[in-house]
């Protein structure tokens, strides 16, 4: 009768399934975390700190010290992410044991809520892009460490911390570093091959090293047919934040996204010449030298496609149209106002979700609510294809949980747990039509960037 039981006991369920969640979420668990039993409810800010920084003073022995004011900036992040996954125990099923149910249903939808959480967090980090290093779609065995090194060289520019610095490769750029000595030689890696018989990559160039199938990996993003060429016999070194184009330059929009050089940059600004030529102005400045006649890729673009628009903090798809082929998942997105020029609108965000027709994409979800409200024929901006590894420090990102509500006694059976700075719910109702027990596994939590310095982009 125990195994019986159990079906309907949620305590069970929820120490279960907080178990779960941490132990299969990659980036989560690498990046700070900030927790409380206080209850919360969707929309709620959370005050979070950032401290200060202290500068170290000499004496001599007639001096007295210096004392400094400890400080910490505040930080508030809203809980705006409340993921859930619901399935539905079929009577006659409850006679399995709990072993077999949470092998058949809790499990997946757990791993399915990690695998969101995740998405989430790596959906944050394309704010780390303004310090991105590498190239687009040029990563290879013969450039990935030096390129690795780049961006650590960059997170030691910004004094990131040494230790808790992590790398998350996306499969791509994995199967390309696999392919290095440094990666999967055991006499190279340093630690007998136990890493990677553990599946992770172990500790390279300060870096724990891990890959995430959630990494964004868009190296099949349409672009833009449009191709401008740098114009300019002397070219532009490295941090330029303006630079020539030659009259193709015409397709470019502010706000828009482009690679110059293997890099990502926004469009700020555009200046038009009297020979039509365009004088561009991105951030971040160019982070590789360019030549005259080297290529600007420009990013893809559609359009809004709602009379009503969308208002700000919708969480749900958006719909859009112009966009011929389909816009895969982890592409970094933007929006702007249509005019001469374009104005930006704030915000970058990464597609979590897409619907498609036709082979086009007619829809997509973001990996957080809008900031800003969407008009109908607003300009949707991709970034052109790339691939993203963050490199980051773990205050260069947070995640703040707090535990939902059990649901009103009497109306279902509820319970929360936390673990490692997370908090589950998990929810039971019987549902006399359908004929079984609702299970919904839900928990709240927001994800905010809490300093780029502290973090950058491999980008391959």
């Amino acid at each position: 009768m125990a195994n019986l039981l159990d079906a309907y006991i949620p305590e069970i369920w929820v120490n279960e399934s907080v178990a779960i969640l941490v132990e299969n979420m990659v980036v989560a668990n690498l990046i700070h975390r900030n927790f409380s039993s206080d209850v919360a409810r969707f929309g709620d800010i959370v005050h979070t700190r950032k401290p200060g920084e202290f500068t170290a003073k000499r004496k001599v022995n007639a001096d007295s010290v210096t004392i400094q004011d400890a400080t910490a900036a505040d930080i508030q992040v809203p809980l705006d992410q409340h993921i859930h996954t619901s399935f539905m125990i079929k009577d006659g099923e409850e006679t399995k044991s709990f072993k077999q149910l949470r092998d058949e249903y809790l499990f997946p939808a757990v791993l399915s809520i990690a695998r969101s959480v995740d998405q989430v967090i790596l959906g944050e980090m394309t704010s780390l892009y303004v310090n991105g290093e590498g190239i687009a779609g040029g990563l290879s065995t013969t450039n990935i460490i030096k390129y690795i090194v780049e961006t650590r060289k960059r997170l030691n520019i910004n004094k990131a911390p040494e230790q808790d610095r992590s790398l998350i490769l996306t499969p791509d750029t994995e199967a390309i570093a696999l392919q290095t000595g440094t990666f999967h030689e055991a006499d190279k890696v340093g630690d007998n091959g136990t890493a990677l018989r553990e599946a992770s990559l172990g500790r390279k160039f300060q870096f724990n090293t891990f890959m995430c199938q959630n990494a964004s990996n868009f190296a099949d993003i349409p672009a833009n047919a449009s191709q401008p060429l740098v114009d300019l016999s002397a070219g532009y070194p490295i941090g330029t934040t303006t630079f020539h184009v030659d009259t193709a330059g015409s397709a470019l929009a502010v706000g828009q996204w482009l690679s110059v050089g293997g890099a990502l940059h926004r469009v700020t600004a555009l200046g038009t010449l009297a020979t039509q030529d365009i004088d561009v102005t991105v951030s971040p400045g160019l982070r590789v030298a360019v030549a005259d006649d080297d290529p600007v890729t420009i990013g893809d673009e559609g359009a809004v496609n709602l009379v009503a628009g969308y208002a700000a903090g919708t969480v749900g798809e958006i719909a859009i149209d112009a966009i011929v082929g389909s816009i895969p998942v982890g592409s970094l997105v933007s929006f702007s106002t249509p005019g001469t020029p374009n104005v930006a609108k704030s915000g970058v965000y990464s597609v979590v979700e897409t619907t498609d027709s036709g082979g086009n994409t007619i829809g997509i979800t973001l990996h957080k609510p809008l900031g800003v409200a969407l008009a109908d024929d607003d300009v949707v901006q991709f970034a052109p294809p790339a691939q993203l590894n963050p490199a980051f420090h773990r205050n260069a990102i947070t995640m703040v949980s707090r535990p939902l509500a059990p649901a009103p006694a009497g109306l279902a059976l509820s319970a929360v747990a936390n673990f490692g700075g997370v908090g589950i719910r998990i929810t039971m109702t019987y549902d006399g039509n359908k004929q079984g027990t609702l299970v919904t596994a839900d928990l709240l939590c927001g994800i905010q960037t809490l300093d780029t310095n502290l973090g950058g982009l491999l980008i391959g």
